[in-house]
């Protein structure tokens, strides 16, 4: 997180602010001031279509700037009402004005004077219907928006702040003796608060601010006190037990928490070392731990107030109004053409993730529970976790969200960062590395013969940062190595494919070898390292501190103290100050850029180009293009991301190369070129000289940029024997296919613009140029084209269009398919009745057929290919016994005895005699149906059944032996069923 003033607005007259207060829903601040003055500004941003000049980089210009006329004192307290838009304010002789706004113009709603007491503070409670004043004296009335006095009640202290709970059912009272009393909403007093940040404080102190964030969805303290001497307790609710104790050290004189509760601002005044004092304006999270520190110019801050959306800040300082940028720590990253980040969702308790491709804008989401850290490289992005038994996850993911990898440590983690090959996580103790193992890797040759032969691959590592290990040596991870506090604690950690760096707080920097985790030197700079980076050859590195300034060191050369220690590097001579964002190039070492305030600049070297103003976050860069994302528009609707928050910007090179391209010539430029090599500009050199057919020019920029197959085309280019046709093909290799077309019909070459539809596979075009066209030849291409438009169609599931195309195609294979699909089957049957005797597609009719019952069918397309066997064998399965017997008679196949046994059998089972008298009578096997239908008779007889039904089982049993006679069964063949 980076602060840094960005405006001053001056007060005329020199009059002294008192009190300031923003309005987050329209953007209104109002400000007092002695000798009456009350002001209401408003600040109007100047948007564009210029993507880069969004956010806090657009310019913004004062649209309002109206004194009010009411009050004669000096204005102490202001209070914005967010839901009905009105502004409350009140002086030093106790008037309090009530304004509201009409057309444009500011006036006078309510006038209100009690003429005993001075209004020392107010606040609207969180729907805007009430307000509570509190009086010096003791006085406490709280009333409607409409100006009614609910309930009025005097207490017997004096009274400095008030502050209405989330809910609206309570009341905070600060009084003069440093104590906070709780009342309800109807004036009942409930009880005291405990404050515990005092526990050890001896001596007079003053309650200096209590603010109660008011916001849903906050599980984190919301409601801030805080005192004169820098003393502060941050509390979930109004009574919590333990509460977050924080000690800024100054001199508080206001606090605000910001408008979503995750930023508590302290303003005071700090006294330094040579006892001098100055302003400043102090950051914390929720859970009391500092982000940043802004100083201030003046004598005195005596109000502070934050933005809609937590992006700036505006401090009332003496006679001026000073705005300050705010660049948070989002966790976000970049890889793999996917902008990843984390938001959180007011009806969710987890973190949701989002990785949006920034080419085919495809978003994937991803529900992450206490999400700590965020970081990506070229191809993976790592979330490291907490997880509900205290043990801390390492997830290795892909673009899509998929992991694909994942570890599981028992450290807490406080720093951490990946590599294209090492994972590393520090404590403020120790360091942990993990070799991952990715699929990608493991497909490369190279790296595929480095793990057999060293098999590192996914091996992990533990150190103690005051460790130093030896070569040759195993190490394990061990935590209780963490146990062990070093008294110059971890603060930063960067890491690249060699190497592992590791700040400290004392400004020592500890450099490993990767994967062996030997040191390799240390250097001392003279700050305390924030975030550190490092270069493509991991030769130079970037510092930035803390307060935003950033150097560089050298890690080749040799430092002054090169042979005390181990130390190896140099700083270099360059400082930035208010630096919040920096990438190094992935093609260059000694080119990267970075973020200072609003604007980005280039370096080559240590020599900046001219700043281009932007408030983008750095995604990457290379091939002399710096893509940015906005990722302060994003988040302001995170769920939808829009194609306008990324946009690319090019180096000076680069923008000049194209300049002299345009104006002044392809030699000029390649001359330019060649003096200032690379290969995106050798590309960009041949893409010219192919436009303007210097083929000479344009292999000899291809070699440079090691393009095989630009070189490739160069030389079938050569061979072509019309310059016309050397532009057409150039037009196509830079996909104008348009163009390119065009160019061949005008040749008249129809037979090339089919060609190159072909190879496109547009074959909608292909059938509008062979129709417009002719020739031989034509027809076998023409089916080839409807065939692929049919499966275009068949791909998507749109079967009634593909059939057209088939059969305009006469591609019988899937044009069966398709009536499958379609249940079309009176078209299959048609089908069917066209193919000749043994056609291969015969058989997969026949399945589609018996898969949906369709027997007579089905025994056609088999036969048809001579597959009797399977006919038969589908009537058995169809349960179609008269058309099996008579296949087996016809064809004299003489097992259907057999399956005809082996089905029953299978019946008889499952226990369904029924059903197998049933098979043995339609097959004509009376005696065997006679049997079973006996032994039903017999069970039937032993579970009691009726007499009648006993009889009609015996009278059928009977007929089936009867049947055998009619249909001249010889009577020995009848076995004794007794």
């Amino acid at each position: 997180m980076l602060v840094y003033l960005s405006k001053k607005i001056a007060i005329p007259n020199g009059v002294l602010l008192r009190c300031i207060s923003w309005n987050a829903s329209k953007g209104y601040i109002a400000c007092g001031g002695d000798d009456g003055l009350l002001k209401v500004l408003k600040l109007e941003t100047q948007g564009g279509k210029d993507a880069r000049l969004k956010g806090l980089a657009a310019p913004s210009n004062l649209c309002m700037n109206q004194s009010l006329e009411a009050h004669e004192g000096r204005v102490q307290v202001v209070a914005w009402n967010e839901h009905h838009i009105k502004l409350t304010s009140s002086d030093e002789n106790g008037l309090i004005v009530v304004w509201s706004m009409y057309k444009g113009t500011w006036y006078e709603e309510m006038i209100n004077n009690r003429n005993k007491s001075v209004v020392r503070h107010m606040s609207w409670n969180k729907d805007g219907k009430k307000i509570c004043i509190v009086y010096e004296d003791g006085l406490v009335i709280v009333g409607s928006v409409e100006g009614s006095r609910i309930w009025a009640k005097e207490l017997k202290m004096q009274l400095n702040f008030v502050q209405w709970s989330p809910d609206g059912r309570y009341l905070l009272f600060g009084n003069s003796k440093a104590e906070i009393h709780i009342y309800d909403n109807l004036g009942n007093h409930v009880g005291k608060m405990a404050i515990y940040c005092l526990s050890s404080v001896t001596g007079a102190v003053q309650l200096a601010g209590l603010d109660w964030y008011c916001g849903k969805g906050h599980q984190d303290p919301s409601l801030a006190v805080c005192f004169d001497n820098g003393r502060a307790q941050l509390m979930k609710y109004e009574l919590d037990p333990a509460p977050i104790k924080v000690d800024a050290g100054i001199m508080v004189s206001c606090i605000k928490w910001n408008i979503d509760g995750k930023l508590l601002a302290i303003a005071g005044t700090q006294t330094s070392s040579q006892e001098k004092e100055h302003n400043v304006v102090q950051f914390y999270n929720p859970l009391g731990q500092h982000l940043h520190t802004l100083r201030i110019p003046g004598r005195a801050v005596s109000g502070i107030t934050w933005e809609l959306n937590s992006l700036r800040i505006a401090l009332a300082v003496d006679c001026f109004i000073y705005f300050a940028n705010i660049r948070h720590d989002y966790k976000w990253g970049y890889f793999s053409n996917t902008v990843v980040y984390s938001y959180s969702r007011p009806d969710k308790l987890e973190k949701t993730l989002l990785f949006w491709n920034t080419l085919t804008n495809e978003r994937y989401y991803k529900a992450v529970k206490k999400l700590m850290f965020l970081e990506t490289c070229k191809d993976y992005s790592l979330m490291v976790t907490q997880s509900e038994d205290q043990q801390y996850s390492l997830l290795l993911c892909n673009d899509l969200g998929t992991p694909v990898d994942s570890r599981y440590i028992d450290i807490e983690p406080h720093y951490a960062c990946i590599s294209h090959t090492h994972v590393a996580v520090a404590t403020k103790n120790a360091i942990y590395t993990w070799h991952y193992r990715t699929s990608s890797r493991l497909a490369s040759s190279e790296v595929a013969y480095t793990i057999l032969r060293k098999g590192r691959e996914g091996k992990e590592l533990l150190l103690h940062v005051d460790e130093t290990p030896l070569d040759g040596v195993e190490h394990t991870v061990e935590y209780q190595k963490n146990e062990k506090r070093s008294v110059d604690p971890i603060c930063s950690l960067c890491a690249s494919d060699k190497c592992l760096v590791v700040g400290r707080v004392s400004g020592k920097l500890q450099c490993y070898s990767l994967p062996k985790m030997s040191v390799t030197g240390t250097v001392v700079v003279n700050c305390r390292s924030h975030h550190i980076a490092l270069n493509c050859d991991s030769t130079k590195l970037s510092i930035i501190d803390i307060f935003g300034v950033l150097g560089l060191l050298d890690l080749k050369r040799p430092s002054l103290a090169s042979g005390i220690d181990g130390q190896i590097g140099k700083q270099l001579p360059l400082e930035r100050k208010d630096v919040w964002d920096l990438c190094w190039a992935d093609d260059n070492p000694d080119m990267f850029a970075m973020m200072e305030k609003t604007r980005m600049y280039i370096f080559r070297g240590l020599d900046p180009e001219e700043p281009v103003v932007c408030s983008g976050h750095i995604c990457s860069f290379s091939d002399l293009q710096v893509k940015s994302v906005l990722m302060d528009e994003i988040m302001k609707d995170p769920d939808n991301p829009m194609d306008e928050y990324i946009f690319e910007m090019e180096v000076k090179s680069l923008r000049d190369s194209r300049d002299l391209l345009d104006k002044v010539g392809i030699h000029d430029a390649s001359q330019f070129i060649e003096d200032n090599p690379h290969p995106r500009l050798w590309r960009l050199l041949a893409e010219a000289a192919l436009e303007k057919l210097e083929l000479e020019v344009a292999e000899k920029a291809f070699v440079h940029s090691r393009d095989y197959q630009g070189i490739q085309f160069v030389k079938r280019l050569k061979k072509l024997d019309s310059n016309k046709k050397q532009l057409a093909e150039v037009a196509a290799y830079f996909k104008r296919f348009e163009e390119a077309e065009k160019l061949y019909i005008e040749m008249d070459r129809r037979d090339l613009a089919v060609e190159l539809r072909t190879k496109l596979g547009d074959w909608f075009r292909v059938v509008q140029l062979l129709k417009q066209g002719g020739g031989a030849g034509n027809d076998v291409l023409l089916a080839q084209a409807w065939n692929a438009i049919g499966d275009y169609y068949a791909d998507r599931q749109k079967w009634q269009h593909a059939v057209t195309y088939y059969s305009q195609g006469c591609n019988q294979e899937r044009l069966s398919e398709c009536y499958y699909r379609l249940e079309n089957y009176d078209g299959l049957n048609k089908l069917l009745s066209t193919l000749p005797d043994g056609h291969p597609l015969l058989e997969n009719i026949a399945k589609m057929f018996v898969s949906v019952g369709m027997c007579q069918q089905a025994v056609t397309a088999l036969l048809k290919c001579t597959k009797v066997r399977e006919a038969i064998d589908v009537c058995v399965q169809l349960n179609e016994w008269d058309q099996a017997i008579e296949l087996a008679n016809q064809y004299n196949v003489g097992d259907v005895n057999n399956l005809l046994v082996k089905y029953a059998n299978h019946l008889l089972e499952k226990d369904q005699k029924l059903t197998a008298i049933a098979l043995y009578r339609k097959a004509n096997r009376y005696i065997e149906a006679a049997r079973l239908l006996q032994q039903v008779a017999k069970e039937q007889s032993g579970l009691k059944a009726s007499p009648l039904m006993m009889k009609k089982l015996y009278v059928l049993c009977g007929l089936l032996v009867s049947w055998v006679v009619i249909f001249g069964v010889r009577i020995h063949q009848i076995d004794h069923l007794g």
